[in-house]
């Protein structure tokens, strides 16, 4: 058995434009998958009781169910009830509300273990419970659970590679269509996972140097 590697990588454009469509995901997915978590953080920790009930359930039907039947649900379901969705937008929606109920108890657990002193300490300068949230409360937070958020972020990047199933043109799928084209496919899927793996390595460096300099300082 031979292997011609220059077989799969002749095929770049394909392998960029795949790389292209997996970053896009992520970073979308990412802003608001994080505002989700913060969201739901902050209602499961100080929210209503009734909040408090909607987001629990969300965040247990989306952590105890897998995300290919998620994103299956979102683009094959939703359109038997006149919800019509793209490939991208049906992506997009399924890696957000997966990322958002991960983030939720990741960035709960931050903030429950704020002292409830220093939260005092900020009310007694005369700050509103918003100063006292985004300013007190949420930066030493998400500074204790920063290392395993960038981990969850990570696990939804490469899980895009399920979006590939309904012909969004991610890097899995790239891999899929050059193979099926010259059958290497023990090539295409070496150097598809060679990518997913500087990327998830990129994107932890990446994310562990934004963290402190952006989001709760060094």
């Amino acid at each position: 058995m031979t292997f011609d590697f220059w077989a799969v990588l002749a095929e770049w454009p394909l392998l960029l434009q795949g790389l292209a469509w997996t970053l896009g995901l992520t970073v979308v997915a990412t802003l608001v998958g994080m505002a989700v978590g913060i969201g739901g953080a902050w209602a499961r920790a100080w929210g209503p009781a009734p909040l408090r009930w909607a987001v629990g359930v969300y965040v247990e039907l989306i952590r105890n169910t897998p995300f290919i039947v998620q994103l299956f649900f979102i683009f094959f379901g939703l359109p038997a009830a006149g919800v019509m969705l793209t490939p991208i937008t049906a992506s997009l929606i399924a890696m957000v509300l997966n990322l958002g109920a991960y983030a939720t108890e990741i960035i709960r657990a931050g903030l429950q273990a704020t002292p409830r002193g220093q939260m005092e300490a900020a009310v007694s300068l005369a700050l509103s419970p918003a100063q006292v949230f985004w300013r007190v409360v949420l930066p030493p937070a998400l500074k204790k659970v920063w290392p395993a958020m960038v981990s969850q972020i990570i696990i939804v990047m490469l899980g895009s590679a399920v979006c590939g199933q309904i012909s969004v043109e991610e890097l899995s799928y790239a891999a899929n269509l050059i193979q099926s084209r010259n059958f290497r496919a023990f090539e295409a899927y070496i150097i598809a996972t060679l990518a997913y793996l500087a990327l998830a390595i990129l994107a932890r460096r990446l994310f562990n140097w934004l963290g402190p300099r952006f989001l709760f300082g060094k």
